[in-house]
């Protein structure tokens, strides 16, 4: 099993490179990220789609780059891919030997489908939901992927690119109405079962805009990957992004320096295949072809999908700050018999198990940085690295339980203000803290437990001195409506 792998992905528009570390058979994280604008296939569209020497050189220069990384770092297996530029150059051969020989680097170059089918096994195994319809837009084509109950069902490649658009239209001031036709002629290769509400948006394009619309909504994350938003709100500034004549219209709208000359493009193509799919929400991945390259490799022997119910996230976190040990395994089992116990008296529904099991196996991160103040540390690890399968309210509320276990007093009021918007109600978050306190607590000073709720009283029993325990819960900022009592069944 190679520890790490890095992924190059030469695309029309930028060369990338992902480099992954395994720390088990499923678990792993990224440990660095690379990208060189070298556009590849700059003027290429204009000429034949032939391959120019100034962007071959570039090309050159950016991978013998990512290989000096890669090896630095101790890449043992590289994998190259290549897409819509280099599928559609006459003079790909060449470039391709001359990589090789240089570099001794061989470079793939994947099919249309195959690069819609990398995007797919990305979004469904590190995005929280197992449906939709992938959108990968690139700068020659774009990718789609119906992804159905967990399945990968069909794929899609069109000629649509922001550099192609920009090419061909753009430079020569043509209007929109020839542009729409462009893409309408594409688009009809698109078969009718691709229909889908909710949209995977995969590649730079899509992450620029979104990343604008984010910050005119003044959205509490700075985190791409995982955000959502509905289409209907925002067809609009799609159109503001696809009609605007100069840079400062640009500005204005919140697009980045990088993304002014074919950004435009990208809104026109992302805006007619959301209204051609009817779709009704997005949700921005920040994962796509690397990752999607690296898990088909990592999960070949699996259907290309993690394990039900596995997340790398957590199994990752886990492994690298050693949190299995034995007390977190009784700390988390604590939390849930605790949830259930008390189950009349919080009513919180019973979706939140999910959020407390994984705020008990994680709770102890932070003293990997420092034992004081370590729940506080804990909680900036989990809202930055519960970075796979968990919605942006999952990694929120995981963090906040985190954050508060060990302050021995209710979440922090203005804290909460500030993602109320993503999280539930005050009191489910008060109700989940206290219960994983209690849990933290026992499960440091007693080994065996027994719970039962009567008479609106929580009667933990133990054969061993609860003295220390006892003196713990005293501590805590507990619900009036909650009264608990230590039994200590002496042998």
């Amino acid at each position: 099993m190679a520890k790490i792998t890095a992924v190059i992905d030469i695309g029309s528009n930028s060369a990338r490179m992902a480099i992954f570390k395994k720390t088990s058979r499923y678990g792993f994280y990224l440990i660095e990220e690379r990208k060189s604008r070298v556009r590849i296939s700059e003027n290429s569209y204009q000429n034949g789609g032939y391959l120019q020497k100034e962007a071959i050189e570039r090309a050159i220069c950016a991978l013998r780059g990512f290989l000096k990384i890669a090896h630095e770092v101790g890449a043992r297996k590289i994998l190259c891919v290549a897409t819509s530029a280099l599928r559609d150059a006459p003079n790909r051969g060449e470039f391709l030997a001359l990589v090789r020989s240089c570099l001794g680097l061989n470079i793939k170059i994947i099919t249309g489908e195959r690069e819609a089918f990398y995007g797919a096994v990305a979004a469904l195994n590190l995005l929280p939901y197992d449906e939709g319809v992938t959108i990968d837009i690139g700068g020659g084509s774009s990718e789609c992927a119906l992804i159905q109950n967990g399945k990968i069902v069909d794929l899609i490649s069109l000629d649509l690119g922001t550099i192609r658009l920009k090419e061909l239209f753009f430079d020569k001031n043509m209007p929109i109405h020839e542009m729409l036709t462009f893409i309408q002629g594409q688009m009809q290769k698109i078969p009718y079962s691709f229909k889908g509400k909710r949209i995977f948006g995969i590649g730079g394009t899509i992450r620029a805009l979104s990343k604008a619309i984010m910050e005119r909504e003044e959205y509490p994350l700075s985190t791409l990957h995982a955000f959502e938003y509905n289409v209907e709100s925002h067809q609009g500034f799609f159109r503001q992004v696809y009609e605007a004549c100069d840079t400062q219209e640009l500005v204005d709208l919140g697009i980045s320096e990088d993304r002014f000359d074919n950004i435009r493009g990208g809104a026109l193509i992302f805006s007619t295949l959301l209204k051609h799919f009817e779709a009704t929400e997005i949700v921005i991945s920040g994962v796509g072809v690397r990752e999607g390259v690296f898990l088909t490799d990592a999960l070949r022997n699996s259907h290309f999908t993690f394990p039900k119910g596995f997340n790398p996230s957590i199994r990752s976190l886990v492994d690298r700050f050693s949190l299995q040990d034995v007390r977190t395994k009784r700390l988390a089992s604590y939390a849930l018999r605790l949830f259930d116990v008390l189950y009349l008296l919080h009513q919180v529904n019973e979706s939140y198990r999910f959020h407390l099991k994984s705020a008990a196996r994680l709770l102890n991160i932070g003293t990997a940085l420092n034992f004081y103040q370590n729940h506080k540390h804990g909680g900036y690890f989990l809202v930055n690295g519960l970075n796979y399968g968990f919605t942006h309210a999952d990694r929120i509320l995981i963090s906040m339980l985190v954050e508060s276990y060990g302050s021995k007093k209710p979440p922090n009021v203005a804290r909460y203000e500030k993602v109320a918007s993503l999280v539930p109600s005050y009191d489910v978050v008060y109700w989940l803290s206290i219960i994983l306190a209690i849990a933290e607590i026992l499960a440091t000073y007693l080994q065996n437990v027994d719970f039962k709720y009567q008479h609106g009283v929580l009667v933990i029993c133990t054969q061993q001195d609860p003295y220390l325990a006892r003196e713990a819960i005293n501590k805590l900022a507990i619900p009036q409506e909650l009264q608990i009592q230590v039994d200590w069944l002496e042998e």
